[in-house]
């Protein structure tokens, strides 16, 4: 079965929504500072990540301007986190608009991260990322004694 256009930026959307309930789960401070492990980043630092390779890749695949660079590095207050959020998925929902599903199939070789694929497989990269980085945040919350949100409620 194939998805569509609109299915696929449904899913987007619903990913989102809760995304940013997890973030909004965070006490501020913990939210930019805190990791279970040393290894780890702090959970803003996976949201800035997030958002920048949905930048990158919904302006390369919608304007043809493949740039990607850490447009969040400053960020560090929850309020700024979630106001870029916000600013990041509202281009999104602009440029989407300049996206077919016929566009969605073309391959190109990934200007940021290396091998051929469609951009139907750029966005589900990114999607995918998204939710790997909101299981550690649930993980984060959970050790911090904080019961994250329903993962099933988009």
């Amino acid at each position: 079965m194939f998805l569509s256009k609109e299915a696929l930026f449904d899913i987007m959307e619903g990913n989102r929504r809760l995304t940013m309930r997890v973030i909004e789960a965070f006490p501020e401070e913990k939210l930019f500072h805190y990791t279970p492990v040393e290894k780890l980043r702090p959970f803003a630092e996976m949201v800035k990540e997030i958002m920048n390779i949905e930048r990158g890749y919904m302006r390369g695949i919608a304007l043809g301007e493949w740039e990607f660079q850490d447009s969040f590095a400053t960020l560090s207050t929850k309020e700024a986190l979630v106001k870029a959020c916000e600013d990041v998925r509202e281009d999104t929902r602009k440029m989407w608009n300049n996206i077919t599903e016929g566009k969605l199939e073309v391959v190109e070789k990934d200007p940021f991260f290396g091998p051929s694929q469609s951009h139907f497989a750029r966005l589900q990269y990114a999607l995918e990322n998204e939710i790997h980085h909101r299981g550690q945040g649930f993980i984060y919350l959970r050790t911090l004694g904080i019961e994250p949100p329903e993962f099933f409620v988009r």
